[in-house]
């Protein structure tokens, strides 16, 4: 059952994508905090072409907050 749910939810990753989409990454990703401490947190980042190239300088676990 395991193996069905997975299967599912790699599908329905793949067709929310779309066409723009370069790479899939998994994993606690936050972007650097503004003035008021507010930050974009996920597990999920769907990356576009033109973004891939500095991804990660922006976006990293480095950059979440402990709360």
């Amino acid at each position: 059952m395991k193996i069905i749910y997975a299967i599912v939810f790699i599908l329905l990753l793949n067709n929310c994508a779309g066409g723009n989409v370069a790479k899939i990454k998994f994993g606690k990703r936050c972007t650097v905090s503004n003035a008021e401490n507010l930050q974009e947190s996920s597990y999920i980042w769907f990356i576009s072409k033109e973004a891939l190239e500095n991804f990660d300088n922006r976006i990293n676990k480095k950059n979440c907050l402990k709360s």
